[in-house]
């Protein structure tokens, strides 16, 4: 008889246990760690290296390091500019891919038009296990996806899936999604934790095996919760987030693991009627539906890898009929944006204390450049004392505890940017004067202090 092991597993981000506790010792989470359907030990794993005898050639070799040849990764350019500029240059052959992010965001859409989109001759196999084949052609005829190199199958069944894929050996695979996949030998159900890994380290054998470059797509709630991307982060090569909201058309992939590329990268996208469409200048985009002279607003200008950004930053602040006045942050860091505004009142001079304030970083965006620090005191002052900044201005720098400027890095580049996008003035720390090249028609303001700051721009 095959022996069972019992195993307990958390809820929110898969570890594992041999027993139950109240406590999830990986991601501080309470009750929710749950008991795993038994699984024999002979059934445990669907690869079929594990049952290679020892010895035996398979698909890895011993080597002697001089020997491995270092040069770069082939890679398969996808034909989006913006998803090649995250993955680092292209889809690697041999690579596994997550592409995560909430339900209805544009997952499948993107994956679908990646396949009318890679160049002729690249041949892709999409498995589908929550659409039918005829569900696909439609979709693919409103997009205006005509690949001939596109080969659907539509199987929840991993091993039929990996099967058919060793028989047509394409150079991509997509999986949509890793959630409806399932291995008939395990008997617990499709989703589970125990069910995703299985598919996931099958999935990863087949792009090593074959040299195909192998997307997931894979489905999350807002906490990453049950067979999400935190379950699968250490088995994968390549994890890309789709963000965004969904009564926006804005959409950032954003790439929180590459062993292949940068992790500061991102990609811009607009949601219409016709799909995706790539945003290759998106500062001229987030800056598109600005209000003249209104108060209340400032441009920075961010660093998203190699790319510098203009976004704007939005301030409401209110008199507050609470004895404890609310505090919202959209798109910053609630914790940051918190202490700017402390710093703000303290230093500045400014008494916010008993107003509302909110903070939105318009498009989407999420801000997690420092240089964005006096762009928010700006616009807080301004909306407070309803004086706008000015529409030809850009802020950037970092703001400390005892109000002093900081620079960042980048500086030159971002002074660029704003000087392409038509700003006459870059409000920034005096501590970057001697580190910046010169740069004609743009009037750079020095401020050491935030004080300085709303003095020179007269609010």
């Amino acid at each position: 008889m095959a022996k069972v092991r019992t195993v307990f597993y958390c809820t929110d981000c898969g570890n594992e246990y041999p027993k139950w506790q109240g406590q999830c010792t990986a991601c501080r989470a309470w009750n929710t760690i749950v008991e795993a359907e038994p699984v024999p030990e002979e059934k445990k794993s669907g690869l079929r290296s594990a049952s290679r005898p020892l010895g035996s050639k398979g698909a890895s070799a011993v080597r002697r390091l001089p020997d491995i040849d270092s040069r770069e990764e082939p890679r398969i350019p996808t034909g989006f500019t913006e998803l090649d500029r995250v993955l680092g240059g292209g889809a690697v052959k041999g690579s596994l891919v997550l592409v995560g992010g909430a339900p209805g965001i544009g997952k499948s859409t993107l994956m679908l038009q990646l396949c009318g989109t890679v160049a002729a001759g690249v041949k892709v196999l999409y498995v589908s296990g929550e659409e039918s084949e005829r569900q696909i052609k439609m979709r693919a005829e409103r997009l205006q996806v005509s690949g001939e190199s596109l080969y659907l199958l539509t199987e929840t069944d991993i091993a039929d899936a990996v099967e058919a894929a060793e028989a047509l050996m394409p150079d991509i695979v997509i999986v949509d999604s890793v959630q409806t996949m399932r291995n008939a030998e395990l008997s617990a159900a499709a989703g589970s934790v125990t069910q995703v890994k299985d598919s996931s380290m099958t999935l990863l054998q087949l792009a090593k095996n074959t040299g195909a470059a192998v997307f997931l797509v894979s489905h999350v709630n807002k906490e990453g919760a049950i067979a999400g991307p935190k379950v699968l982060e250490h088995i994968v090569d390549c994890v890309l987030y789709f963000e965004g909201e969904s009564q926006t058309s804005y959409r950032i992939l954003r790439a929180a693991k590459n062993r292949f590329g940068s992790t500061n990268e991102i990609g811009v996208f607009e949601m219409g009627e016709e799909g995706l469409e790539e945003i290759p200048n998106p500062s001229e985009r987030l800056l598109s539906g600005r209000v003249p002279g209104a108060p209340g607003t400032c441009v920075v200008c961010l660093i998203e890898g190699t790319r510098p950004v203009l976004a704007e930053i939005q301030a409401l602040v209110a008199p507050s009929a609470l004895a404890v006045p609310r505090r919202h942050a959209t798109g910053v860091d609630y914790n940051r944006a918190m202490m700017l505004l402390a710093a703000l009142e303290k230093r500045g001079g400014v008494r916010i204390s008993g107003c509302d304030a909110y903070l939105n970083a318009v498009g989407g965006l999420t801000v997690e450049d420092p240089g964005a620090d006096l762009a928010i005191v700006l616009a807080t002052a301004s909306c407070f004392r309803d004086k706008p900044i000015g529409d030809d201005v850009v802020a950037v720098g970092e703001v400390g505890l005892t109000g002093e400027l900081r620079s960042v890095s980048r500086m030159d580049m971002r002074i660029a940017e704003a000087r392409r996008m038509g700003m006459k003035r870059v409000i920034l720390p005096d501590s970057a004067r001697n580190s910046l090249q010169k740069h004609e028609g743009v009037k750079l303001l020095h401020a050491k202090t935030v004080g300085e700051a709303l003095r020179l721009l007269g609010i």
